[in-house]
């Protein structure tokens, strides 16, 4: 039990999570969940003591959240560790292929073109990490970044293995299957990243925030049809690389890219009808008619 006493009703939870850290030290605010209930759903940070208590004591419950990390620490490593692997299987070090059979077979164009933009989508995601993405500055546990990281970066050396190794077959129809697929994935690139910018800067003025709308820019009219048009970018990126490079561990990447996409858009389509009903009950959450 931990009392604490003289808490001005107007105090949010994230004053008394930081009070709570000073007569606990070891219990940072960002490690401690409060609930009204044992097992209830955890209370957010922003809400006051006076809208939860009925007289002048309250009672809360703690759960330790474990060992947390920012969300850019958290997409940060994520995204830091395919890049750099990828360019270590892209190099063919000696630990990894054989190096006489990898000076004898010639490297398909293919090959440096999948390095690049493999690299170009990996590059993306950091900087607009560091200078798109707003961050309301949560926190998020240890073991969800181990997790994103053994996924993102077991993949990426499966794929990198394959793609950049010295026996890799080019694809069947050749330099025009590569070429369309080059092409689609620079425009899903370019559709992700200027739809994350719309998204960073949604109009809130007035009382009610509005949802995103088309502008000039055509990679934005996907808005139209989709509430969540960057998944749908994303997704298309990860099946365009798929034509280009036509290896079987990619596949399975973007498939389960797509499913785990599908997942998150369907959760904030549902979020996107309680605020903006109006303007998105006719659209779909990723992919028209499909989600």
């Amino acid at each position: 039990f931990c009392f604490l006493f003289q808490v001005p009703p107007s105090s949010t939870l994230l004053d008394v999570k930081h009070k709570f850290h000073k007569a606990c030290p070891q219990w940072y605010p960002s490690r401690v969940g409060l609930q009204l209930e044992c097992n209830g759903p955890y209370l957010k940070d922003s809400i006051s003591i006076q809208s939860l208590a009925v007289s002048s004591i309250i009672t809360l419950y703690f759960t330790d959240l474990g060992q947390q990390v920012g969300w850019t620490t958290f997409f940060l490593t994520e995204y830091t560790g395919p890049l750099v692997i990828y360019l270590l299987f892209y190099i063919r070090l000696s630990t990894i292929y054989d190096q006489v059979e990898s000076k004898k077979n010639f490297r398909h164009p293919v090959v440096h073109l999948a390095c690049f933009c493999h690299c170009l989508h990996y590059i993306r995601h950091l900087l607009e990490t560091l200078f798109v993405h707003k961050f309301s500055g949560g926190h998020t546990p240890l073991k969800n970044m181990i997790k994103g990281c053994i996924f993102y970066w077991g993949f990426t050396s499966w794929i990198a293995y394959y793609i950049n190794h010295p026996r890799y077959t080019p694809p069947s129809f050749g330099h025009r299957q590569v070429s369309f697929a080059a092409l689609a994935f620079l425009m899903c690139e370019a559709g992700n990243h200027f739809i994350n910018v719309a998204l960073a800067h949604q109009d809130h003025s007035g009382s009610k925030a509005c949802f995103p709308s088309p502008t000039y820019n055509p990679f934005t009219w996907l808005f139209l049809l989709v509430s969540c048009p960057n998944y749908t970018y994303e997704v298309g990126s990860w099946i365009s690389f798929t034509v280009m490079t036509q290896t079987l561990p990619v596949g399975i990447f973007a498939f389960l890219m797509v499913i785990q996409m599908s997942l998150w858009a369907q959760k904030k389509h549902r979020l996107y009808l309680k605020r903006f009903y109006p303007e998105v009950r006719r659209k779909a959450a990723m992919i028209p008619v499909i989600f």
